[in-house]
């Protein structure tokens, strides 16, 4: 997993092992940001976060602000300052 574009384009990410989250593909995140158009200066918000790579996409693109909420214990985990959003690797 990894930033696909914007300030830290290339920055792998780390990620829940198993089936218990499913990673967004590069593929549908370009879909995605494409259709939002410029979001810099935004307030992202990632439902269902998972590892939290499609609102630290959004960070990248230039959003101001991003909020992460999961329900599953270890995307909590590494979401809450198991990680620096510019400082992960697999």
């Amino acid at each position: 997993m990894r930033i696909i574009a914007g300030e830290k384009k290339g920055l792998r990410l780390k990620t829940l092992l198993g089936d218990n989250t499913r990673p967004t593909k590069d593929m549908v995140k370009e879909a995605l940001f494409s259709s939002l158009g410029n979001i810099s200066g935004a307030r992202f918000l990632d439902l269902f976060a998972g590892s939290g790579a499609v609102g630290l996409e959004a960070l990248s693109r230039g959003a101001k602000e991003l909020v992460l909420c999961d329900d599953h214990p270890l995307a909590i985990k590494i979401i809450k300052g198991k990680f620096s959003p510019y400082q992960l690797s697999r």
